[in-house]
């Protein structure tokens, strides 16, 4: 058994003590052909998640962190003469402007308050206004806030303009059902770490197959973060272009398989009494929301500073960490805030020990309970 702690930040998740023993195997060769066809089988298994026909589509593996995910996308997908348009309302949309800004790559970066939903009307109005939008880039669950953006509403208008939708679902995959084909996605996202609740350093890329082949003709802009490159190697023999991370592929197998036997509907409603428990543990100290609880996607929980003068977040953090709970700073230029998050293999008895080591902590550190604000 090993020490468990109890992650409340966006990812890595907590994981099962069998997900963590699974990474303890022989040493092998990942170009041997008994670990190919473990590859094969992740890459089918993945596709599952999110309801995806592999004749339409394939799963392509990265190692690397979610963000390689979004360079991957970003940089692969645009052919020449044709620009991108970047729905940013939130940190993680606002990376996606800045692998554009570091590529040089022609894109728009449509604006919108990191509390608020886009507004439709505009995405449709700068889609029309600009024919030469060919890809159309948002995050599913802006981690940093919390919110959870209209992806299917977005993607009806993308494929009306003739453009393809691609979605980080890094915070989403395998925790809130999507359907990638109701959902108007053509290319989504996850690492291992998140909602698989497997260990980092595995990501990958689900997308339309005709689509990854077409972008062979596109403008190479990456080596190693290249799609189609990948794509290609994985077709041809059955394994990454590169090394791969064997032992976090081991462990992502046994995620998958405890993710099945859990189900997805299951999985999903466990989350979301985590993060109601969550809500109800903030209600009873006193602490607010900084996003209105109905535009939240029922995975990340930004909670607002008190106002009271021996509030330190560090202290707060470092105590609850001793006693097992992991906390995490928040991602709103605008705001202070800290997150509490309802990934991983945790459920509402976790939470509720989780409160009664805060409340310990406010009242060691003299901060009112409840909590004030101005």
């Amino acid at each position: 058994m090993v020490r468990r702690r109890v992650l409340l930040n966006p990812g890595p998740a907590t994981t099962t003590d069998t997900v963590k023993m699974a990474q303890l195997v022989p040493d092998i060769c990942p170009r041997e052909e008994e670990f190919v066809k473990l590859m094969k089988g992740l890459r089918q298994d993945i596709l599952k998640t999110v309801h995806a026909d592999s004749d339409k589509y394939t799963a392509v593996l990265f190692c690397g962190s979610g963000t390689l995910n979004m360079d991957v996308c970003l940089n692969s997908l645009l052919p020449e003469g044709k620009k991108i348009l970047i729905i940013n309302n939130g940190e993680y949309s606002k990376r996606a402007v800045e692998i554009c800004e570091m590529y040089h790559l022609p894109h728009i970066n449509l604006k919108f308050d990191v509390d608020k939903l886009p507004d439709l009307d505009i995405v449709e109005k700068t889609l029309k206004e600009n024919p030469d939008i060919y890809l159309v880039y948002t995050t599913h669950n802006e981690t940093g806030t919390g919110i959870l953006n209209p992806v299917k509403e977005i993607g009806a208008l993308v494929h009306k303009y003739n453009g393809i939708f691609v979605v980080d679902t890094t915070s989403t995959l395998a925790m809130l059902p999507i359907d990638i084909e109701k959902d108007n996605i053509d290319f989504c996202m996850a690492s291992a770490q998140k909602g698989l609740m497997a260990m980092a350093g595995l990501s990958f890329v689900i997308g339309n197959r005709a689509e990854i082949e077409k972008s062979k003709n596109y403008p190479t802009r990456s080596y190693y973060c290249n799609l189609y490159l990948q794509y290609d190697y994985f077709e041809k023999t059955g394994q990454m272009h590169f090394t791969p991370p064997v032992q976090t592929i081991y462990s992502t197998i046994q995620a998958l398989k405890e993710y099945f036997e859990e189900g997805e509907m299951p999985k999903w409603e466990r989350h979301k009494r985590v993060w109601e428990a969550i809500h109800k543990g903030i209600k009873e100290l006193g602490f607010k929301d900084a996003i209105k609880k109905e535009l939240q996607a029922g995975l990340v929980v930004s909670v607002l500073y008190p106002d009271d003068n021996n509030w330190d977040f560090k202290k707060i953090h470092d105590y609850c960490y001793e006693r097992g709970f992991t906390i995490y700073p928040g991602k709103m230029s605008d705001s202070k805030t800290f997150r509490l998050c309802s990934l991983g293999a945790i459920d509402v008895k976790d939470i509720e020990n989780f409160f009664v080591v805060l409340k310990e902590a406010l009242e060691l550190y003299d901060i009112a309970v409840p909590v004030k604000y101005n």
